[in-house]
């Protein structure tokens, strides 16, 4: 069920399920909240799962201005403050891992515990650090043309002939217009701070077959953020929330228990 909460400028959409300690769930660049439909019922066993459209996203409504990955993190902070938290635990994907990432810094004690996956560290851009960077945007930008080959990007062969439907996933893109040229500007933000001040206890979870965030790049961040656990998921492309929700599930339940196992 959809619910809505005012948290500073913005009127967030989000759905809540489960019962015990919060986790907070931040989508990627163009998807909304749905692309946690098939990983939350895995989660909430243990945890009070929100899954929420950011600012320019699903059903959240905000000022119809530019806005910066900082301006993402601090909505997140005061929705978690909205909620009645005063921390939560956090899993990012892809750009929700960069949000994330800056949450984690600009508001430390908002963060219980830190997921990112599938993602690429701040402050560098994806530009920089993704070489096959310009021939995703073609792609981007040729569509509905190109939405079949798209999703090779997203998804590993074998996976997609196990759900052929998901070929034409990127068919039904919605037109340009002033909201999605807000949102791809935000997307290409980024923060002057680096995962090395992260403090918050952080796993860091990589598709082997990721071709839009090479595995490489989105594991290098584990060397650098202090004492942070590493998975490398086997056969799995880019949205493992949708490719392997159990087994994304399973790494991300067993992190977030030790510290509740701790005495």
């Amino acid at each position: 069920m959809t619910n809505f909460v005012r948290a500073g400028e913005l009127r967030i959409a989000f759905e809540r399920e489960g019962d015990g300690p919060p986790l907070v769930l931040m989508h990627g660049a163009e998807a909304s909240r749905q692309m946690f439909a098939a990983l939350v019922p895995h989660l909430s066993r243990h945890f009070t799962v929100i899954a929420y459209d950011q600012r320019d996203c699903g059903e959240t409504e905000g000022p119809e201005r530019a806005s910066t990955l900082a301006d993402l993190a601090n909505d997140a902070q005061q929705f978690i403050e909205a909620l009645g938290w005063r921390r939560a635990h956090v899993f990012g994907s892809s750009f929700g891992g960069r949000i994330a990432q800056a949450l984690a810094l600009l508001h430390p004690r908002s963060v219980d515990r830190l997921v990112l996956g599938s993602t690429w560290p701040l402050p560098r851009p994806y530009e920089e650090l993704c070489p096959d960077a310009g021939r995703l945007g073609e792609l981007r930008r040729g569509l509905p043309a190109t939405a079949e080959e798209l999703a090779t990007w997203f998804f590993p062969e074998a996976f997609l002939q196990q759900r052929p439907e998901l070929r034409r996933l990127f068919a039904n893109a919605r037109p340009a217009s002033a909201r999605s040229a807000r949102r791809l500007a935000t997307v290409q933000t980024t923060l002057e701070r680096g995962v090395g001040d992260i403090v918050a206890p952080t796993l860091v979870l990589a598709g082997e077959l990721d071709r839009v965030v090479p595995p490489g790049v989105t594991l290098s961040m584990a060397d650098r953020i202090r004492g942070a656990d590493v998975v490398l998921l086997p056969a799995t492309g880019h949205v493992a929330a949708v490719q392997a929700p159990q087994v994304l599930a399973r790494h991300i339940v067993r992190f977030l228990d030790d510290e509740r196992a701790k005495p």
